[in-house]
């Protein structure tokens, strides 16, 4: 169904997924999205204007149209452009108020591992290059759905303590993410980490405090049977930490191997450490073998892609990825709208719409064979 007639038809039941309108009333005073009854008489009307907006992909001259033919305001598009920019805050309010009744629901569901991803994402502009903002967002595994979420400009990057984790949780992370600081976070919060490494980007040391050479470490591992070593992480208060290695099948370096090469071509050079690197799958992980086991890990590891295809839905979807507005408070109104409509569609269709990347739980069961065909 098209986003908007969910606006058009359905708003009222919509609202019922969101706090009731009294309390919608009170936090778009408290916000300062609405200041003044004038032109625009409820704060559930202005939410839907920014919906209409955001999340169906209006421009603000043809939300202003609309508004006046759906019987829900007379204003025009450069006092919506002022109402909008005001409210910005107060839906990005909205949107973590959905995010945690989310995380609420994913705690009761049965899992064997409660295991949390977290990635980022670039978006541009329409006509930009590069980046212009970065979406942060964790994700629960045992659920598929969005928990969190941080928008950032682009010198927000990947770091781990951008987000709160709790006990007895696994956070699943790639190679951006391996970073001192974020690490400790996850472990001050009293959860795991478990994340991959590249040959240089953290050092670690033995238990006796000598350099850890992670190259040497590798050539060590044996044909294709995981390995594992106790580790500390270099100038850090962490506790012994576990790194794990596995040697790549020939066809998935060679895989491996070729991107890097492509890589060569066009940055003009790759150190042969990174060559080297790219035959092994090499983890980090705080969490105990008890816990987590060596091949437990491996196995874990490969659900990664589950948030980057979130992602990716996100964008064919929903268009997350085309941001015509240039002003960052604009900017952030199209964003927060696209993540709370997707949320209040996924409710509305009781979580089994098929586009939906967070809208049907799966039982995490680790099998105990490693294989790295998704490496």
């Amino acid at each position: 169904m098209h986003q908007k007639l969910f606006l058009e038809e359905d708003w009222s039941y919509l609202l019922s997924f969101l706090p009731a309108r009294s309390e919608l009333e009170r936090s778009a005073a408290e916000f300062g999205a609405i200041r003044r009854i004038r032109e625009i008489a409820s704060a559930s009307s202005l939410l839907r204007l920014m919906m209409a907006y955001g999340f169906c992909g209006m421009s603000l001259r043809r939300t202003a149209a609309w508004a006046a033919e759906a019987g829900i305001a007379n204003i025009s598009d450069v006092s919506l452009l002022d109402r909008f920019r005001n409210g910005a805050e107060w839906l990005g309010h909205l949107l973590a108020i959905k995010l945690a009744d989310q995380a609420a629901l994913a705690i009761h569901i049965p899992s064997k591992l409660k295991v949390r991803l977290i990635d980022a994402s670039s978006i541009t502009r329409v006509g930009g290059r590069g980046t212009d903002w970065r979406l942060h967002m964790t994700m629960s595994l045992a659920s598929l759905k969005i928990d969190d979420v941080a928008i950032t400009d682009v010198h927000g990057g990947e770091r781990l303590s951008r987000f709160t984790f709790h006990p007895q949780e696994i956070v699943l992370a790639d190679t951006g993410y391996a970073h001192r600081a974020g690490l400790e976070s996850v472990v001050g919060d009293g959860a795991d980490f478990l994340v991959r490494l590249n040959w240089s980007n953290l050092p670690l040391i033995t238990l006796d405090g000598q350099p850890v050479d992670l190259l040497a470490y590798c050539r060590s591992v044996e044909g294709t049977v995981p390995a594992e070593f106790t580790v500390r992480v270099r100038d850090s208060n962490m506790e012994p930490v576990r790194l794990l290695i596995v040697l790549k099948t020939k066809a998935a370096a060679e895989e491996s191997r070729q991107r890097k090469e492509k890589e060569r071509g066009k940055k003009g050079t790759v150190d042969l450490r990174t060559l080297e690197a790219t035959e092994y799958v090499i983890l980090l992980t705080s969490a105990s073998a008890d816990t987590l086991t060596l091949e437990q890990a491996f196995e874990l590891y490969r659900f990664r892609w589950q948030i980057e295809l979130a992602f990716k839905r996100l964008k064919s979807i929903i268009d997350l990825d085309q941001m015509p507005a240039k002003n960052a408070a604009l900017a952030k109104v199209i964003l927060f709208a696209k993540l709370l409509g997707a949320l209040l569609v996924d409710d509305y269709t009781e979580r089994y719409v098929s586009f939906s990347p967070w809208g049907y739980p799966i039982v995490i069961d680790v099998p105990t064979s490693v294989s790295l065909a998704h490496y």
